[in-house]
């Protein structure tokens, strides 16, 4: 039995900032994280620097031993002398072998960012919010070689508001992962968790964003259209295209149900800037112009005139 957090040896796996929020706030209520694992360092914006990932950034902070396997599947024996008690993942970024599965005494723990079995795969915060989802939330399940298919231990629900975007509710599911890891962690490790297995009849997948679905399909009636540029924002940014020029759009708001022009044309472009979309007038607030700042409409719009009669794609 397990009486403290401090007691469990825990390795943590994870990369991004969602990640990085959580480990932060498990190392705070006491979690004896003995190792990391994080993605390798990545070269961030135009002059190329080479940058530690969130969670990397997080547990160097903290004195924690970090590794970065190219390949975990290949590179996997340093976990040993760790002598771990559980592996506790979120956000990782790759798959995890049967190896690693195996190492710690008491499993492998995943926080994974939807409630299960709804939402499989790598990308279920954006999947939810292109649905028009009005809540999703994180489970607490246990890592199996197929993919998000484990045991479920706990979850933890919270409501996708109208205006919240990708980033909104990352941080929302931070909040949601640390809070149920911290109430979650003792009683799995002490047995008092019994867990339930996936109903297989209720799976969805939210597969990976391509980069050809940040293109915005005007094809969509204006409500989903929406949705999908919450679901892209703040980044990557769906985007469509002014005078053959990628525009990306991570705020705007449904005006109206008026279709009174053509699909995509620019109705207004003087201190507001509003399209036609499918079955409404959608108005833009923020957006980017390739090579160019973000900025407030109305700042572009100072320095593009004559948008008014022009066509989005």
């Amino acid at each position: 039995m397990f009486d403290s957090l401090s007691t469990p040896r825990i390795i943590y796996m994870g990369t991004p900032e969602i990640s990085a929020t959580c480990l932060e706030k498990l190392l705070e209520a006491g979690f004896n994280v003995v190792a990391v694992v994080s993605n390798e360092d990545k070269e961030v914006g135009r002059k190329r620097i080479l940058t530690p990932t969130p969670v990397k950034e997080v547990a160097l902070r903290h004195g924690i031993p970090v590794h970065q396997p190219h390949k975990i599947r290949l590179e996997h024996d340093f976990l040993k002398q760790y002598n771990p008690d559980l592996i506790i993942t979120f956000a990782y970024g790759q798959i995890v072998p049967k190896e690693v599965l195996e190492a710690p005494r008491y499993g492998c723990l995943n926080l994974h960012g939807s409630l299960l079995p709804e939402y499989r795969g790598a990308a279920p915060m954006q999947r939810a919010i292109f649905d028009g989802k009005k809540e999703t939330g994180v489970t607490l399940m246990e890592m199996a070689e197929k993919m998000d298919a484990g045991r479920m231990y706990a979850k933890k629900l919270f409501p996708i508001e109208e205006e919240d975007n990708y980033t909104a509710v990352s941080k929302k599911m931070s909040i949601a992962a640390s809070s149920l890891m911290i109430e979650s962690l003792l009683p799995y490790l002490n047995g008092e968790l019994r867990g339930e297995e996936q109903d297989e009849s209720k799976v969805s997948f939210a597969n990976k964003i391509k980069p050809e679905e940040e293109r915005l399909d005007l094809g969509m009636d204006a409500e989903a259209l929406l949705c999908h540029i919450r679901g892209l924002s703040e980044e990557p940014g769906g985007y469509l295209l002014l005078k053959g020029e990628p525009l990306k759009i991570f705020k705007a708001k449904l005006l109206n149900n008026d279709e009174k022009h053509p699909i995509g044309t620019i109705i207004q472009a003087d201190k507001r800037l509003i399209f036609q979309a499918k079955g409404g007038e959608v108005e833009v607030f923020d957006l980017q112009l390739r090579g160019k700042k973000r900025m407030e409409a109305r700042s572009f719009l100072n320095g593009a005139h004559n948008l008014a009669g022009e066509t989005l794609l």
